[in-house]
């Protein structure tokens, strides 16, 4: 038995909806606002590796395995978030560049910046510094001897050593440089993204757009720097 039109119109809708250009534009801003969520959130962990007290880096890694399911429910969602976003960008990039003709394609590009025109291409070598990233420091397939690393606790047991994890990793320089590289191009796919989100939510006012997009670039050189700052302090000897 089929269903009622009215029922059967807002099924429709949302696949409408998602090919369609505006659609597509809300489904990455919305993407991309819980990607910075989650590197900001991450960062904050990362950052307790410069408190004096060492454990605390470990108390944080220790209880993200704490969380079991929910840790990898969090990871699954977040990898979603990941493929839709670069994949909805991808077809975004394609069908502008097929709705424009190469004499306003030039002219755009003369006008456009650096972070504008490598969009694409610095989304996918920050996906490629993410995959390295996980099999690094996450599952410790490209240096498994990390999984080994022990802090004892008072208590007699054991927990993950992060701290000697993270310096050991990044006392390797072509380890630390991709590092900094992949920080470097996603603080420039932020800066300027934040302009796009501005534009796709309607926010694009005289009074309010220069506050939004420069409050953006300045929160992805924020990020930049924080991140940065970790393989830089172990390969100066701060952090050993």
């Amino acid at each position: 038995m089929l269903a009622p039109p009215e029922r059967r119109a807002p099924m429709k809708s949302i696949p409408r909806f998602c090919q369609s250009s505006i659609g597509k534009k809300w489904i990455v801003a919305f993407t991309g606002i819980v990607l910075v969520a989650y590197v900001l959130g991450h960062l904050a962990g990362n950052l307790q590796i410069f408190l004096p007290d060492k454990g605390r880096i470990n108390a944080y890694g220790a209880f993200l395995h704490s969380l079991g399911p929910l840790l990898w429910a969090i990871r699954g969602f977040l990898l979603a978030c990941l493929i839709i976003h670069i994949g909805f960008t991808i077809q975004l990039a394609l069908e502008n560049r097929q709705a424009r003709p190469e004499r306003y394609e030039a002219a755009r590009y003369r006008r456009s910046s650096l972070a504008g025109r490598s969009m694409v291409m610095s989304g996918l070598i920050v996906l490629c510094f993410i995959i390295f990233h996980i099999l690094h420091f996450t599952s410790n397939t490209i240096r498994p001897e990390f999984a080994e690393l022990k802090e004892a606790m008072p208590d007699g047991g054991e927990r993950h050593d992060v701290y000697r994890m993270v310096v050991m990793g990044f006392q390797q320089p072509a380890a630390s440089c991709f590092y900094i590289l992949g920080m470097i191009l996603l603080c420039m796919h932020l800066s300027h993204g934040f302009g796009s989100l501005v534009q796709t939510l309607g926010l694009n006012t005289s009074k309010v757009e220069p506050w939004l997009v420069n409050g953006g670039r300045v929160l992805a050189v924020v990020i930049c720097i924080g991140y940065i700052a970790i393989p830089i302090a172990v390969m100066l000897g701060v952090l050993k």
